[in-house]
């Protein structure tokens, strides 16, 4: 496996953790459970998993409305294309 493929794996992974982590915080909130910190969530976006966390805000309807994650999302998602395009270019 080449550097390329392992990042891009990696890159996928992250996302789908950070998929997974909205929808865990998003039942938490339901269930009126102790959630996952704002913090996290944002940091999770920013650092290369803008397109988990787009898809599982938007999926399970959670932080839709609070503009500083959607300004989150859109900062990940522009990461999440400058390193797919630093490894594929």
């Amino acid at each position: 496996m080449t550097i390329k493929q392992m990042v891009s794996m990696a890159l996928v992974v992250w996302n789908l953790i950070v998929f997974v982590t909205y929808g865990l915080d998003k039942g938490k909130a339901r269930q009126q459970a102790y959630r996952i910190p704002e913090k996290t969530l944002l940091a999770m976006s920013i650092l290369g998993g803008g397109l988990g966390a787009w898809a599982g805000g938007t999926r399970f309807h959670h932080k839709t409305k609070k503009w500083y994650f959607q300004l989150a999302w859109f900062l990940g998602l522009i990461i999440d294309g400058a390193i797919i395009y630093w490894i594929w270019r």
